[in-house]
């Protein structure tokens, strides 16, 4: 087996083949290198084979580096690729354009063979762990759909819940990052359900008092599932997996905890998880009308949930009625 296969693909733009042979000379043990003379071979290259990392220069004939990255960073498909201008341009505006367009990073020449692999080591690093943090998000949105599936509820459920719950962080004054962290783990509140048989959890009647209490162990199992995990993603889905059933005046399980004792998470994830059902059509039921639902939930202000996140909620009904209506099962 050629190992040289598993290594990234480093594409090096520039228009003199002396410098192209340099960064042959600096790359070549660690990495695979393609190799372009101009502005629009680089281009035909990356949509031929993408790289991981582009070395570019600016200053070219026909098509610049500045107009290259353009392109690039104009195009969906390779928006995302790294991009390193390599340059003779020393002046802080050129740099400051360079970042303006989307590099990462802006290394003079002549080069350091030694600046150029950390620079390289580097931003490929951050490549691989933004690629390792999107594998992490997918496989726990595709667990969140292993748990519907089992249920009478749909894929569309837990992405407009999710939708919703970040919609009312945000609302709430939640920073951007913990709120997307809160979308993000929002679909594995119900991942518990795995756990709970058919018979109990697809029965179209009402269940009975010792049926409800067996299925009310799906908020235990599904901590369990998720407890101990180092990735703050999933000590967040721990959360909303046992709180979710909560309510504000300390009636809901498994573990009857009231007010402020539920976490923020769980008390908007509640939220958005009532008002999505109550919305939805399910085979026992038709779904509620928008008016039904928020009437519904705001008789239940104080009671089920927290009073100050149904009026937020009520304040951002133009945007929930957004994701409503685009994300229709």
């Amino acid at each position: 087996m050629d190992l040289s296969i598993e290594r990234p693909r480093v594409l090096v733009v520039d228009d003199e083949p002396a410098n192209l042979k340099v960064m042959r000379e600096v790359l070549a043990n660690q990495y695979r290198l393609s190799f372009a003379k101009s502005g629009e071979a680089a281009l035909a290259l990356v949509e031929k084979e993408p790289p991981k990392l582009i070395l570019l220069d600016i200053m070219m004939p026909d098509m610049n580096g500045f107009e290259v990255c353009q392109r690039l960073k104009e195009n969906p498909h390779t928006q995302h690729i790294p991009i390193i201008f390599v340059t003779a341009l020393a002046d802080e505006s050129d740099e400051f354009k360079g970042f303006e367009i989307g590099a990462v990073d802006y290394i003079t020449k002549p080069i350091s063979p030694a600046i150029v692999r950390a620079r390289v080591k580097t931003h490929l690093s951050l490549v691989q762990a933004e690629q390792l943090k999107l594998a992490h998000v997918d496989l726990v949105h595709r667990l969140g759909r292993a748990a519907e599936y089992k249920d009478t509820d749909t894929g569309e459920h837990i992405v407009r819940m999710s939708k919703y719950s970040k919609i009312l962080a945000l609302a709430y004054g939640m920073d951007e990052h913990h709120a997307e962290l809160l979308k993000q783990a929002a679909p594995m509140h119900d991942i518990g359900k795995i756990g709970i048989p058919d018979a109990i959890l697809l029965k179209p009647g009402k269940l009975t008092h010792e049926e409800f209490d067996y299925m009310k162990q799906h908020a235990i199992i599904g901590a369990q599932i998720l407890e101990n995990s180092s990735s703050p993603l999933l000590q967040l889905a721990h959360v909303l997996a046992m709180e979710h059933h909560e309510k504000w005046d300390g009636s809901g399980y498994p573990n009857g905890v009231k007010g402020e004792e539920i976490s923020i998470e769980g008390r908007i994830v509640a939220i958005a998880d009532v008002f999505d059902a109550l919305t939805s059509k399910r085979p026992y039921k038709k779904a509620w009308s928008v008016d039904e639902a928020l009437t519904h939930m705001r008789e239940q202000a104080g009671k089920h949930f927290d009073p100050q996140l149904i009026d937020l909620f009520e304040g951002q009904l133009d945007a929930i009625m957004k994701v409503y209506s685009t994300y229709q099962d």
